[in-house]
């Protein structure tokens, strides 16, 4: 059975656990204000091996698992700081939906590279990273998948929207 996606909840955990990240993907696009839909919470943490403890702490609270399509049910996940290293992308299912975890995603260098112009959104009482439209754009331009492609255009308008008209600030909370 799949978890109804709680993205809040994702987030609370992480910030509750004091992981450090920015958010990307879909989810951060929403967050700018895009209507196109989306499933799952992506991001991209912080790599040093305290912030690797902090993670695995959060994904023990939301009790995640290993996701994988050609699996009928997720597999157990037992993690720590190493083993989150180990692997560059995580895909993953929580009580509260699902939770991909790229170290560096597509067009990007990796946390560091997204935090220089992520913007701080405020989601009820969270304060989360979120990567800037224009990182968005770029990570989905590179990775070139269909549901990218489609996507983009949309991105683009409401980033020409953006510099043409000025920062409009984000919905005060989503999810």
């Amino acid at each position: 059975m799949v978890a109804e996606f709680q993205p809040h909840e994702m987030l609370g955990a992480l910030a509750n656990h004091h992981v450090e990240f920015v958010v990307i993907g879909g989810y951060s696009a929403n967050l700018h204000g895009s209507p196109l839909p989306t499933l799952d919470l992506d991001i991209t943490p912080r790599r040093e091996r305290d912030n690797l403890d902090h993670l695995s702490g959060a994904l023990r609270e939301l009790d995640a698992k290993v996701r994988a399509v050609e699996l009928d049910e997720p597999l157990p996940f037992d993690h720590d700081a190493d083993s989150l290293a180990a692997v560059e992308v995580w895909n993953l299912t929580t009580r509260y939906g699902d939770l991909d975890i790229s170290f560096v995603p597509t067009g990007t260098r990796g946390y560091e590279d997204l935090r220089q112009d992520a913007v701080e959104v405020r989601l009820g009482g969270l304060r989360v990273l979120v990567a800037s439209l224009a990182d968005v754009i770029r990570s989905k331009e590179a990775a070139g998948r269909d549901k990218d492609r489609r996507a983009l255009p949309v991105l683009r308008e409401i980033l020409a929207r953006r510099l043409h008209e000025g920062p409009v600030s984000p919905p005060p909370r989503a999810g």
